[in-house]
């Protein structure tokens, strides 16, 4: 008889929404709050933002969050809500393999079943992206100890060569397939939203395309069309919040009214969203 492993059952559930042309939607999360209102409002999953989720816990993002903080942080999220849950690592927040594969055994640990994992480099004296070999080590490393425990975590690579000017869609695509050959489940091409080029992505890349959309991205059902398999927000949602954050404390502070509050989340239905969250011990 086979064991019952929740995890797993989740992790294979994650895996089966990234669906060429029906793409899984994620507005990504920061915090337990924000994650049980993107439940609350039909998602089928919950993705972290690592920035909207560094900003919370008062950290500039870009490599620069503890792991253990980052990944308690996704522990909550986990355990509030009841679908699965993919959190953005940043690098693996390790500076080697080794260290990665520890932070993917956290990641289960978390509850999460899916993993966002960036070739990008942030030191000064550094390139815009990790050279290629150390990268596929490192997705190596996290498909191992992810296989190791039984749970077919979704390792999601994304690539940096359109968002930081490194390269263009020959560069991508040689990435995407050393990634995909590496144990990688799905590629993420932030920055790449024009729809021809979104097309060849689609088409080029063996594996399921994720693409970051926001203001002046083709739309979902634009993006379904060309063979997109996910489509996500970023750090976008975390930024209009917060940005009304500071709208109403202009308006506040320099003109004594409260129009910027209209619209709130109704109090009563706010607290009630966040009263049937498990806390995590």
């Amino acid at each position: 008889m086979t064991t019952p492993n929740p995890l797993r059952d989740r992790a294979l559930a994650f895996r089966s929404l990234h669906v060429p042309g029906r793409p899984l939607v994620l507005p990504n999360a920061w915090d337990t709050a924000s994650a049980r209102i993107i439940e609350d409002a039909g998602a089928t999953a919950v993705a972290t933002t690592s920035a909207g989720l560094s900003w919370a816990l008062g950290s500039a993002d870009g490599d620069r969050l503890d792991r253990d903080r980052a990944l308690a942080a996704a522990a909550d999220i986990a355990a509030a809500v009841d679908v699965p849950v993919s959190t953005d690592i940043e690098s693996g927040y390790a500076r080697d393999a080794a260290g990665v594969a520890d932070t993917i055994r956290a990641v289960l640990a978390a509850g999460a079943v899916g993993v966002n994992i960036e070739d990008a480099l942030y030191e000064a004296e550094a390139g815009p992206l990790r050279p290629l070999g150390e990268q596929v080590e490192r997705i190596a490393a996290a498909r191992e100890a992810a296989d190791a425990a039984g749970v077919p975590l979704f390792v999601n690579a994304r690539t940096d060569t359109f968002l930081r000017g490194a390269g263009g869609v020959d560069l991508t695509l040689e990435r995407a397939a050393a990634f995909l050959a590496a144990g990688a489940d799905g590629i993420f091409v932030p920055g790449a939203v024009d729809p021809e080029t979104v097309k060849v992505l689609a088409d080029g890349i063996d594996g399921p395309l994720n693409v970051m959309a926001g203001p002046g991205a083709p739309p979902v059902p634009e993006l379904a069309a060309l063979g997109v398999a996910r489509v996500s927000v970023g750090s976008g949602v975390a930024q209009a919040a917060h940005a009304l954050v500071r709208r109403a404390a202009r308006e506040l502070l320099e003109t004594g009214t409260y129009e910027a509050l209209e619209g709130g989340l109704d109090y009563g239905e706010l607290n009630a969203l966040l009263g049937a969250v498990r806390q995590t011990p």
